[in-house]
């Protein structure tokens, strides 16, 4: 059994010095005598008096051209020896035996991150080993062990054969192994936890080449660097665009040398970096800006009105005091009542740490909702299911949250992130758990349209109203879902149809059965059938008429309730305060006493925040530990080098995301903050500057003042 990760190294063992001059003077021997036999066939051809006579008068001029072609054949000789080096390059797997014996040409399996034996030796035979012709298994295939190197230091010594508990370079597996896999030469072995990276992925950019006609390059250099790599991601967005995910400013500038010099050899164009956000919303503050409790100071009525015209809803749409929203589809068939709850942030870890777990009970849901029996549900997964639920119960305790884990619809967003939707009102049950066995097989008036609502939902938690970005530990409720009779009977047709659907399909089946008739025979049925037929044809053109009446021209009722559901989300999230939330570096930063105030200067300047410092046992060197944001980090390594003068070195690793304090819609509304800010308050806002940002990127309108100083301003017209 062997645990292998791949990695780039060239192919080829690496020359010393001695046989690069001894290739040299092979190559320059072969060129001389080539020379030489050229020579003697073109004074072979010509008469003896010419031949003389050259000879005689241009021996200086041979040598010279001799010399010259000598040179040449260093530099063709130079150029092809690289080439040769650069064709060779290719992946070795870094492995380590955990048991048994290595060999050179040995068959062995080659099993994946995601290989379960427990679903898979059903389909394989039990003698079956790597020789034979196997049915294709998820996540198994076969392999030859063709090279088994014993990696010494910057060289490879080539191996027969490799004992337990060494270490090893197997090369080969570039077109078997992604990032990681377990080698075994049964297939019942389950194979090894993937290797976790303490580095997460969290900076993007977006890459293409300078000339279109290098995009095959580009994609082939970014799935070798994408395998060589194992903590970058390399994604294809929707809108076609080809981006690279890193770790940090330092990890990308690498991958982008790598790119260019080594996989794709290509001139490729790079965007500016792509920091992430996240949209949520917290309670109501108790204080305002200058830590006066809220509600108890006068008002000032021009600025208090302003921001009253900010946040004022459109018509048709009812906002309560508690951030109720209700809103009407355009067809005023179904009403929908919304609120927005922040989740506390132990849920919100918790759901971010099984995004795994829920995206398979996803699947599972979805089985059993096709009625698919094939599809086995493992008992270890069942348990970490229910050891999830209760684990949720625990968090969400008191009266708010009665009953609010049975009740959960959905997750958000893609159906696995850290939002929920719940449901709480009356003639519906369905819930994420039926993989536990809740299956509730019910026929109510929500059955066909529920669907709509969930993806609705989905899309509001995919991007939030400030700048587009996805929300994340937000709890929206629908607490009223009304239909009114033609929505109701919309429902109920469809219903019907469904039946009758499956009424013709099992009278369809057995024709079908009975077909070994005559054609004469069949003609006759083909004509009976027809007749049936008949009467029901006014059913289902009156069926037909009224789906058209409803989808005239608001569009199909499906696809308004969907419109309905993310714009109530969407107002139901703008009733609460909301938050900006920023991707957060954990800083370690290792500095002499000397220049502790310098590295406290940047780290401020940086919006960073000192948690801990210490000395390190016996030395003078403090160890510092800081958060910062990813947002301030680009630049951050240089400056602080810079400013120590090489005396402090920090080590970013990706963290956690951390909601910001400030609100980004910030006016001042009472007397002492307006005494405090002046009247426009223009003082640096944090949380605005980075939505600003991200809306300016992505093409969505921004609130700023195009002239800042117009007392500056003066006209250019001419003095008539």
């Amino acid at each position: 059994i062997l645990l292998a990760v791949i990695w780039s190294q060239p192919h080829n063992l690496p020359l010393t010095q001695e046989e690069i001059a001894h290739r040299r003077e092979l190559a320059k021997r072969r060129h001389a005598e080539k020379l030489a036999a050229n020579q003697g066939k073109e004074l072979s051809e010509k008469p003896p008096s010419e031949n003389s006579s050259e000879v005689t008068g241009n021996t200086g001029d041979t040598k010279g051209e001799e010399q010259q072609l000598t040179d040449q054949a260093e530099i063709t000789t130079s150029k092809a020896m690289k080439q040769e080096a650069d064709d060779k390059e290719s992946f070795i797997a870094f492995a380590r035996v955990f048991s048994g014996v290595a060999r050179r040409g040995q068959k062995i399996f080659v099993l994946g991150p995601k290989y379960d034996p427990a679903e898979s030796l059903h389909k394989l035979s039990s003698q079956c080993s790597a020789t034979n012709d196997m049915p294709s298994v998820p996540h198994m295939t076969c392999c030859t062990l063709e090279n088994l190197y014993l990696l010494m230091g910057r060289e490879l010594e080539d191996l027969e054969e490799v004992p337990a508990g060494n270490v090893l370079g197997i090369g080969g597996l570039q077109d078997f192994v992604l990032k990681s896999a377990t080698l075994s030469t049964s297939p019942a072995c389950p194979p090894f936890t993937p290797l976790n990276f303490e580095a997460t992925p969290i900076v993007r950019v977006a890459v293409e080449p300078k000339h279109p006609s290098d995009m095959p390059q580009l994609v082939r250099g970014m799935k070798l660097l994408n395998q060589a790599d194992p903590c970058v991601q390399v994604l294809i967005q929707e809108t076609g665009e080809h981006v690279l995910v890193t770790a940090g400013e330092v990890h990308l500038q690498r991958c982008l040398d790598d790119l260019k010099e080594r996989f794709a050899k290509v001139q490729i164009s790079v965007s500016a970096p792509i920091i992430p956000f996240r949209e949520t919303i917290t309670r109501p503050p108790k204080v305002d800006m200058v830590n006066e409790e809220i509600g108890k100071q006068q008002k000032v009525a021009v600025i208090h009105q302003a921001k009253e015209d900010q946040n004022k809803v459109p018509e048709g749409i009812q906002v309560d005091s508690d951030g109720l929203v209700t809103i009407s589809t355009p067809n005023k068939q179904a009403t929908l009542s919304v609120r927005a709850v922040p989740l506390p942030e132990e849920v919100t870890r918790l759901l971010e740490e099984n995004s795994d777990l829920i995206r398979t009970m996803e699947q599972l849901n979805t089985s059993l909702n096709e009625d698919k029996k094939n599809h086995e549900i493992n008992q270890k997964t069942l348990d970490r299911i229910k050891e999830f639920k209760q684990k949720l119960e625990q968090n969400l305790q008191g009266r708010k949250w009665r009953n609010a884990v049975d009740q959960i619809w959905s997750f958000g967003p893609r159906k696995c992130g850290p939002n929920i939707l719940l449901y709480n009102f009356e003639g519906y049950k369905r819930s994420v758990w039926q993989c536990l066995g809740n299956t509730v097989k019910e026929v109510s008036k929500y059955r066909d349209f529920d669907n709509s609502i969930v993806s609705g939902f989905q899309l509001a938690t995919l991007s939030g109203p400030m700048c587009e970005e996805p929300l994340m530990g937000v709890c929206f409720t629908v607490e009223k879902w009304e239909m009114n009779k033609v929505g109701e009977m919309l429902s109920t047709d469809s219903q019907d149809s469904g039946e009758c659907d499956a009424i013709e399909h099992k009278q369809s089946e057995d024709t079908a059965l009975t077909s070994s008739c005559t054609d004469e025979v069949c003609s006759g049925n083909e004509h009976h059938d027809s007749s049936q037929n008949v009467p029901k044809s006014p059913e289902k053109i009156s069926k037909h008429k009224r789906e058209v009446l409803l989808a005239d021209c608001y569009g199909p009722f499906s696809g308004q309730l969907i419109a309905t559901m993310k714009e109530a989300c969407r107002y139901a999230l703008q009733a609460k305060p909301q938050r900006l939330m920023a991707a957060m570096y954990t800083c370690e930063i290792m500095a002499t006493a000397e220049v502790l105030g310098r590295v406290y200067a940047v780290l401020s300047k940086r919006e960073g925040r000192v948690l801990q410092e210490e000395m390190k046992e016996g030395t003078d060197v403090f160890i510092i530990k800081a958060v910062l944001p990813v947002a301030e980090s680009f630049g951050f390594a240089d400056e602080i080098r810079k400013r120590t003068s090489g005396l402090a070195s920090p080590q970013l690793v990706f963290s956690h995301w951390e909601i910001i304090s400030s609100d980004p819609f910030w006016v001042p509304t009472t007397e002492e903050e307006y005494l405090h800010f002046g009247e426009k308050a223009d003082s640096e806002n944090q949380a605005r500057k980075y939505m600003n940002a991200v809306r300016k990127r992505k093409g969505l309108y921004v609130e700023e003042k195009i002239v800042e100083h117009a007392e500056k301003q003066r006209t250019l017209s001419r003095n008539k």
